[in-house]
């Protein structure tokens, strides 16, 4: 299978889907008899990763951890679940146990299938790798106690919130302080455990399991990867470590050439993580920037050097996030949604997004609350993502359009934000977005690259019965006037 430049990923929570599709059901379903049309629908849709959430094994202490932290509780009834009961909480998917695929969802082999009838449909499978901690419970705690962080009974009286005390062998006689997993700016995760990292033993461990992994899928989105870079884990730890990524991916990628890797980072670290052979990293702070609804610093964002953007994963959600539909107004979201997913880099979608769903749905829980579709919304996404199949907008040179004053005073232009693709037979697309709550105007400036064609006229894919004449030259200016959250994504006509 060729994966393009610019690939686009749908996230699925293994767990709700399971429980969404036992709804017409006597029993769960494992993941090899989900039905086919789950896989025809997103291949249809031009996706080409399928990233697989919380397929993992997980134990009953992050599952008691989930069902007994009062503000969780609270959180889960009012923003989620008012109708939430004890079995709706299965604790969170990233306290893994073991990396063996749950019984619930048919283990191992049922995956196996699952990945064969995805690559026969030209979709790649993505799974979780969590190599910052591992949950309460796992075998290691009991067998390789040295490969966390322990700390002392002043640690645990100090910080009660960062350490936890736990029997460490089978004798139930030997007890340890040990260090929740966390990262340098917030309390600990109290279901997980942190690995020692400074300790050869963990790294090669952990290279072992990321190896077996590699086995069952496609490519890894690692969670918190910036978390192992040693500057960010002696911050946290005050422990010195040699760097994890370099030499783990490249034994990943000895044994399984094409494998790719996907981080989740923050704190503008993505360029790090990049050097260190992560094939995309996440765009948070596009994300943020959009958010902010200010085009400036939006627009300052996508100056970065095209090396940099190409390798970034672009979302308007995820399972961190709250929903688009519910954080961005509607015509805000189409705007940003415009902005995000026809930059260069990887489109990472979220399963509801293109329902317009909006209740946010924290990584705890295995229930989710039915909702009714978006029609606008989902009309929206059914005509971006048919135009994101266009080869110029998967394998094509993008670049960042120089915007100008339409009339003097009038400095609507600066809310605008231009792009244009250009493709191997001379297609070329011109995306552009007026990102601000008021109409504006402007000159859109590019050089063009058949400046022997004299007239000729913009053919708006998003709004198919309107066009726009343009004097083709060696240098086009293109007035454009838009309404408060317009866009036109314009394609070349003779």
């Amino acid at each position: 299978m060729t994966i393009p430049s610019y690939p686009l990923l749908y996230q699925l929570n293994a767990r709700i889907r399971q429980y969404e599709l036992s709804r017409a059901a006597i029993s769960p379903p494992p993941l090899n008899d989900w039905p086919d049309s789950e896989w025809d629908r997103l291949a249809e849709l031009g996706f080409d990763w399928v990233w697989l959430l919380g397929v993992w094994e997980t134990g009953k202490a992050g599952q008691r951890v989930s069902r007994t932290q009062p503000g969780w509780q609270k959180s889960f009834k009012a923003t989620c679940l008012p109708d939430l009961s004890e079995t709706d909480i299965c604790g969170s998917c990233f306290a893994i146990t073991r990396y063996q695929v749950a019984d619930r969802l048919g283990g191992n082999k049922a995956l196996q299938h699952l990945r064969h009838k995805l690559n026969e449909r030209g979709l790649r499978l993505m799974l979780d790798f969590v190599p910052n901690h591992t949950a309460l419970d796992h075998p290691w705690m009991q067998t390789h106690p040295e490969f966390y962080i322990n700390g002392t009974r002043e640690d645990l009286q100090r910080n009660p919130q960062n350490y936890v005390a736990l029997v460490s062998n089978s004798s139930g006689k030997d007890q340890r302080i040990f260090a929740y997993g966390r990262d340098p700016y917030f309390d600990g995760w109290p279901d997980t455990l942190q690995l020692d990292y400074s300790n050869p033993a963990v790294q090669q461990a952990m290279q072992v399991e990321l190896l077996n992994i590699a086995k069952l899928c496609d490519g890894v989105r690692c969670d918190m990867a910036m978390l192992l870079l040693p500057q960010i884990f002696e911050r946290t730890w005050q422990r010195s470590i040699t760097s994890f990524w370099p030499a783990t991916i490249q034994a990943v990628r000895k044994q399984f050439p094409g494998f790719l890797f996907l981080a989740e980072v923050y704190w503008d670290l993505e360029w790090m993580l990049q050097q260190q052979g992560f094939d995309y990293t996440y765009d948070k702070r596009l994300y943020d920037r959009l958010l902010s609804q200010v085009p400036k610093p939006v627009h300052d964002h996508l100056t970065a050097d095209i090396t940099y953007q190409r390798k970034l994963a672009r979302f308007l959600e995820n399972h961190d996030e709250q929903r688009a539909a519910t954080v961005f107004p509607p015509t805000v979201h189409e705007a940003a949604a415009m902005i995000n997913y026809l930059a260069p880099g990887m489109r990472f979608f979220q399963a509801g997004q293109l329902e317009g769903k909006r209740v946010h749905i924290p990584i705890h829980l295995c229930r989710s609350p039915v909702e009714p579709t978006d029609s606008r919304l989902s009309h929206f996404y059914q005509q971006l993502l048919q135009i994101l199949k266009n080869p110029v907008l998967r394998q094509g040179n993008w670049v960042l359009l120089e915007c100008l004053p339409a009339q003097k005073e009038n400095g609507t232009w600066n809310n605008f934000i231009a792009y244009r693709w250009q493709g191997e037979n001379s297609d070329s697309l011109l995306i552009i977005v007026n990102y601000a709550p008021h109409p504006g105007q402007c000159l859109v400036e590019f050089a063009d690259l058949q400046p022997k064609e004299s007239t000729g006229s913009w053919h708006d894919l998003m709004n198919p019965s309107e066009s726009l004449p343009v004097r083709i030259e060696n240098i086009t200016q293109l007035f454009v006037d838009l309404p408060a959250w317009g866009y036109r994504i314009l394609e070349k006509q003779p």
